[in-house]
């Protein structure tokens, strides 16, 4: 951009915080804008090394700059945002889909002092970012979906030396990372090669008989493939131990969370018809259920479709203050749970949902399809938007419900009760036959009750 073209732009918009600053972040060298009247050289480039970092905060406060704007660019922005944000700077933290640079040539240079004209005359939001205590559990809980992500793939390779010998245990068993799936894979490995004697470690609760599982630990045991499998066991539970480690520095963080106003001493009873059981890859070292009731106030588990899995999800990637969303329309489009009407010209080009990548949205979204077979309101809601419409669109309008729900209830602190839907869908019911009457008596037609024989 031309200095002809930015003194025009200066003079057409007024500058709502002189004492902006803006930052183009990358992985070895950051670029930083100031205001022409703050230094004699307003652009400046700094290394990303810490002592580097400490200078840029002590430069900014040599010019007099109270806020900073900055993209959001992987991972190298946090360690610039949190030393900023402790010096005491107000931080802007900006999705680059926002600040895309005039056409031309694109240097750093010109992208920082992009940003902070952009951000000098008011035209930059800050993106949503929870409390520190909230950010350090999402880290740890982020850091546990990959170790869950790892060992799913030892589990996989596992499958594939079973497969490569003609084991078929993992056909016969439900999973083969349970307690019987485990006993015959150390069995084998320790050398056993009896079918039957193989068979009888199965527990008692497992459907398959033990001549149908004889029959699929008949195979060709290969020294090759053996050792692949144990290996692969050997990863799965390292991962499985990483992950219980990570259980307790979760929970030990999660203690420092303030406990709500409105939290009883006790966890009341669940209103779900089902009673409640512990799901894959749910904390076993501590009860979820009761941390989040401690934190959130109510039991976030009664609402259909959603586990304590999805709302520890709610709680790492948002918090239980949800006041930064002015309402639940706010909220659900922050989600990408609401249609984007594009008009251009009087015409609507299209409504679709934008395409968010957010964990939130995700789980909801999966707590949604779980609702396909669900009797109650929810359910129901599914699938009768999946025959109108179909399934993805159902998913994501059910996503939508849940995510009004959930803000409702962290809101107002009020336990799930389904009732109220039932109340309006009757009150829905009423004015459509009110209104069907009035369509009726107009076409000079009376409307008579069909009689159940």
């Amino acid at each position: 951009m031309s200095k002809k073209n930015q003194k025009r732009r200066s003079e057409m918009l007024p500058v709502l915080h002189p004492d902006a600053a803006g930052v183009d972040i990358g992985a070895e060298e950051v670029f930083v804008a100031v205001s022409s009247d703050r230094d004699c050289e307003p652009v400046r480039r700094f290394s990303t090394f810490t002592r580097d970092l400490l200078e840029l905060a002590e430069w900014l406060k040599r010019c007099g700059i109270g806020t900073v704007a900055m993209e959001s660019t992987s991972v190298y922005w946090i360690p610039l945002y949190q030393i900023l944000e402790t010096q005491g700077f107000k931080v802007f933290l900006v999705n680059a889909h926002y600040v895309r640079n005039v056409p031309g040539r694109k240097t750093d240079v010109s992208d920082c002092q992009w940003i902070q004209y952009l951000h000098s005359v008011g035209l930059l939001r800050g993106s949503f970012r929870p409390p520190d205590v909230i950010c350090a559990i999402r880290s740890l809980w982020r850091h546990r979906d990959s170790l869950i992500q790892m060992a799913a793939q030892h589990v996989m390779h596992m499958q594939k030396s079973l497969d490569q010998m003609n084991l078929q245990l993992h056909h016969v068993l439900s999973e083969i990372t349970g307690l019987s799936g485990q006993r015959i894979l150390d069995a084998i490995l320790a050398g056993e090669r009896d079918p039957m004697k193989l068979a009888e470690l199965c527990h008692a609760r497992v459907k398959s008989s033990q001549d149908t599982v004889a029959r699929a630990l008949e195979g060709d045991y290969r020294s090759e493939h053996l050792f692949t499998l144990k290996q692969s066991l050997a990863g799965y539970r390292y991962y499985q131990q990483q992950i219980q480690d990570v259980d307790r520095e979760i929970h030990k963080q999660m203690l420092n969370l303030p406990v709500a106003h409105n939290a009883q001493a006790e966890l009341p009873r669940r209103t779900k018809k089902h009673p409640y059981a512990t799901k894959h890859n749910e904390p076993t070292s501590f009860s979820l259920r009761s941390e989040l009731y401690r934190t959130f106030g109510i039991d976030l588990t009664n609402v259909p479709g959603i586990s304590a899995v999805t709302a520890q999800t709610i709680l790492c990637e948002v918090g239980p203050d949800l006041s930064r969303f002015r309402n639940a329309s706010a909220f659900a489009s922050w989600l990408g749970l609401c249609p984007e009407k594009q008009i251009s010209g009087g015409k609507v080009l299209y409504t679709r949902t934008r395409q968010v990548r957010n964990r939130v949205s995700i789980a909801l979204r999966l707590g949604a399809h779980a609702l396909h077979h669900a009797d109650n309101y929810l359910g129901e809601f599914f699938r009768r938007l999946k025959r109108k419409l179909g399934k993805p669109e159902a998913v994501t309008a059910t996503a939508h419900k849940l995510t009004r729900i959930v803000f409702h209830l962290l809101t107002t602190k009020e336990e799930y009760n389904e009732s109220v839907f039932i109340k309006q869908e009757k009150g829905a019911a009423a004015r459509a036959e009110a209104r069907l009457r009035k369509q009726a008596a107009k076409l000079g037609f009376q409307m008579i009750p069909a009689v159940n024989e």
